[in-house]
């Protein structure tokens, strides 16, 4: 249980600003909080509301000088860690209060395995060499629970799956038994059911610890089940704050209920009836295949998409949900012919699985993708006009003013400005990148649009406008979707039919309403039960 008489960690009166060229941003302005010892405290708020820049303070791991605090102190066992040296604070950082970064693929060094880089953590804190180093490995990563412990010692972050890599931080953060763990965004791109994993996890080790957790999240699905305490911040500043009990149950401020309302709404009035079909998938097949021996000889496959069909009309969402390594974005990416497949697909009857990549170039202008990261699938050093434009160049004959004026209504369809087009992509936020990315694909008038998880790693409130945004731009073009996601309110607000995939196959295929009101597995029946919402 907290001890609300133990203070371990006390933020008074923070700043945070940042020098831009001339001009200087007030990032986070004067905010106060307390961590009592063996709590979870959630930050929760949208992207740019400052909660992690006002985390990343603590240990101070923001790009000094740039960064610099005007007013405020963070206090820690009578010291303020703001004022520390880099000497002093290399003997907390890591040692005492460790950080769970948002995705670990990124925090995660790709050259090194996994024995390496968690034996460095204990060779920096605990000085732990060789044997010892690796037999303390091996501990942490059996109770963070990661299957076949010893067999993943010398595997390479790649080789992880998702959630494994967020256990594998975890292991990283708890190898010097710190008293406060910051967890940003430690969830956000995980499946609902690794999701719930990874947090009863933490929530198993706090208790055997009694660590203090300031959980940082825009998910408050996971507040509600994992946080005694919620601080809301928005602008910089926390505009309420209390136990999470009463702050859920009963808002002070309208930014809080704000939060709490935005929610993925399902399209108003009765199931609409499709006729006009579009694509046609027939027993679409992924293996690949596995090679050993020195004639690299094939000796099994790997199953990603294992005898798929499917019927997508015009103006229809399907929706396809399953865990990390079902098969999902596969199938997409066989669907946008962008890597081999067996199997019959069909677009308006012409069979495609025949085409070659040439003779398959002009239906890839009514064939379009969406990918899940927006500002790793758009160039930075191309401008937004440039980027929307790319496809015209390839697909259509336009030039000029008339060009021009296709990018500008791209961009007006998806809710942005004209004046959007000569800037660049690190300038916009998160939602605004992903309405670019869709603006890309819409400039060709495609009649398909297949998403990869557009909306995982975006704020709640953000999901909500791309939802609605997406339901709009179907109404008014009847474009199909093949929506993939693990966020199931998403896809129960997009999708007028769903396929549950699990390793490779279909385990249950309905409509929406069968499929959430009844579902036919105990699997979907996991699924739902895992959305916290």
């Amino acid at each position: 249980m907290p001890n609300p008489q133990h203070v371990v960690l006390d933020v008074k009166n923070l700043c945070v600003e940042f020098k831009e060229g001339q001009q200087t941003i007030r990032a986070v302005r004067g905010i106060s909080y307390q961590l009592f010892k063996g709590e979870t405290l959630a930050l929760v708020g949208e992207s740019g509301s400052g909660k992690s820049v006002s985390a990343l303070s603590i240990l101070k791991l923001l790009p000094y000088p740039k960064a610099r605090h005007p007013n405020g102190k963070i206090l820690y066992q009578e010291q303020d860690l703001l004022q520390c040296n880099e000497k002093d604070l290399r003997k907390v950082r890591g040692n005492k209060i460790s950080v769970i970064f948002q995705e670990p693929m990124s925090s995660l060094n790709p050259l090194h395995t996994v024995e390496r880089q968690v034996c460095e953590v204990l060779a920096l804190h605990l000085g732990l060499r060789k044997d010892a180093a690796t037999h303390r490995c091996l501990e942490l990563l059996e109770r963070v629970g990661i299957p076949n412990a010893r067999q993943r010692l010398k595997a390479y972050p790649h080789e992880l799956s998702g959630g494994q890599r967020q256990r594998v931080m975890i292991a990283m953060a708890l190898a010097s038994e710190p008293e406060i763990l910051i967890a940003d965004e430690p969830t956000t791109a995980l499946d609902v059911t690794v999701q719930l994993q990874v947090l009863e996890l933490l929530h198993s080790l706090q208790k055997q610890l009694q660590l203090s957790i300031l959980l940082i999240t825009h998910d408050l699905g996971l507040v509600k089940h994992f946080s005694q305490r919620v601080a809301v911040m928005k602008d910089g500043g926390i505009v309420e704050t209390g136990s999470t009990e009463q702050v859920l149950a009963q808002p002070q401020h309208p930014y809080t209920r704000s939060l709490i309302n935005a929610k993925p709404q399902p399209r108003e009035g009765s199931a609409p009836t499709f006729n006009e079909e579009l694509i046609r998938a027939k027993d679409i097949r992924v293996w690949f295949p596995l090679k050993k021996g020195l004639l690299n000889q094939t000796y099994d496959h790997i199953k990603a998409v294992d005898g798929i069909s499917f019927t997508l009309h015009k103006g229809q969402t399907i929706g396809i949900v399953g865990e990390s390594g079902s098969g999902k974005t596969t199938l997409g990416l066989a669907m946008a012919k962008l890597l081999s497949y067996q199997g019959e697909m069909f677009y308006r009857n012409q069979q495609l699985d025949s085409l070659n990549q040439k003779q398959f170039r002009p239906y890839r202008k009514k064939i379009q993708m969406v990918f899940q990261d927006p500002f790793g699938s758009l160039s930075p050093r191309m401008s937004i006009a440039e980027i929307v434009g790319e496809g015209l160049e390839i697909h259509s004959p336009l030039q000029g003013e008339e060009k021009s004026a296709a990018i500008k209504e791209a961009l007006c369809n998806v809710g942005l400005d004209e004046s959007a087009m000569n800037r660049y992509p690190h300038e916009f936020s998160g939602g605004q990148r992903q309405r670019i990315a869709i603006a890309r694909a819409l400039v060709l008038n495609p009649e398909v649009i297949i998403f990869d998880e557009p909306t995982s790693a975006l704020d709640r409130s953000v999901q909500v406008q791309v939802v609605e945004l997406l339901q709009s731009l179907q109404e008014t073009f009847h474009i199909a979707y093949l929506f993939i996601s693990h966020d199931l309110s998403v896809v129960r607000a997009l999708s007028h039919e769903i396929i549950v995939m699990k390793e490779g196959k279909v385990l249950e295929q309905n409509t929406t309403e069968k499929i959430f009101e009844s579902p036919e597995s105990s699997y979907t029946q996991a699924l739902i039960d895992a959305a916290f919402d």
